[in-house]
């Protein structure tokens, strides 16, 4: 019989994150020192099948929606028969994934015939040369090919995530919002996050969701609220005539900390409760060490027990957890 699981806040916890590797074949400024990061060895990192079981257990605890993350996971040789082994799990209803989109195109038919139901893709930027210096390595065109191809394969909504950066690419802000209207795109503008070795850079290029709202309204029109059913954090709005939408995600000015109903994973086994608290919970070990499916859901209620009632940014606090580990 499957359960549900409530914290201690009257939230109803039904959506588990995954992180499903460390590595990237980008360097975004944002998540990752130019060097990149010392990656995890091999056999820190939970294999497949550690991964099913986990899932497994969550389901049974009222999990239903599980995201796919990184580092970037369609970087991890596999990644598509795990699609298919989550799909497959009763009770799990939607298996979706957020991807940078350079390594999509030749996948996405496969991804889609696997049970992935939706793509969230992370582009900063549709200048060429600045999306180079933004990700330091990637080809804007092999990401705008990975959205085409989500399309395509009926990965939809696509939702295309940009997280604004004061004087790196704030003034493209204008742009992504027409192309909810000429290419049917739903965008979220996110405010960038200070988590980790990347704090100090983050607080310095932040822009709040209020004054994104205004720079597109003062230019496009006044924004209307969309009515679209979802248990995400963004608030979502349509300009006048637009097939796409306009999402915030303002962890820092609007948290959203009140509807939060996710747990996170990270790839070497680590349940964490908050992503900008330091609480976490080990996974792997007992699992390692023979524990039966009793222990491992125990472990799961102790951290729904001490999900935190909301983060501490606004006292420019921040947690040791690396966006590149922990996949936002």
């Amino acid at each position: 019989m499957t359960h549900s699981m409530t914290d201690n806040y009257g939230r109803v916890i039904d959506y588990l994150r995954i992180s499903v590797t460390d590595r990237c074949n980008l360097r975004c400024v944002y998540c990752m020192p130019e060097e990149g990061v010392p990656f995890l060895p091999h056999d820190d990192i939970l294999r497949y099948e550690e991964i099913v079981r986990i899932v497994r257990i969550a389901a049974d605890l009222g999990i239903h929606t599980i995201r796919l993350t990184g580092g970037e996971p369609l970087v991890r040789k596999g990644i598509v028969d795990l699609v298919g082994m989550l799909a497959a799990i009763e009770d799990i209803e939607s298996v979706n994934m957020t991807t940078n989109g350079t390594l999509l195109a030749p996948m996405a038919e496969e991804l889609a015939r696997a049970g992935l139901k939706r793509m969230n893709i992370s582009l900063d930027s549709l200048h060429a040369e600045r999306y180079a210096a933004i990700t330091r390595r990637g080809n804007l065109n092999d990401a705008l090919a990975g959205i085409e191809a989500a399309r395509d394969a009926g990965l939809c909504p696509v939702k295309i995530n940009m997280v604004v950066m004061g004087g790196i690419n704030d003034e493209e802000v204008i742009d992504f919002a027409r192309r909810s209207r000429s290419h049917g795109w739903h965008v979220r503008f996110i405010e960038v996050q200070p988590l980790g070795d990347q704090a100090d850079y983050a607080w310095r290029q932040y822009v709040s969701s209020d004054a994104i709202r205004r720079t597109i309204e003062d230019t496009l029109g006044a924004l209307t609220l969309a009515e679209i059913a979802s248990k995400g954090p963004s608030r979502t709005w349509r300009l006048p005539g637009a097939e796409g939408t306009i999402g915030f995600i303002s962890a820092i000015s609007h948290n959203f900390c009140a509807q939060c109903n996710r747990l996170r994973l990270t790839s070497d086994g680590r349940l964490v409760p908050c992503l900008l608290s330091d609480i976490e919970f080990d996974l792997r070990a007992p699992l390692r060490h023979g524990a039966n499916d009793d222990v491992l859901r125990g472990i799961f209620l102790q951290a729904v027990a001490a999900k935190p009632r909301s983060h501490h940014l606004h006292q420019h606090t921040t947690t040791r957890h690396q966006m590149s580990r922990i996949g936002g």
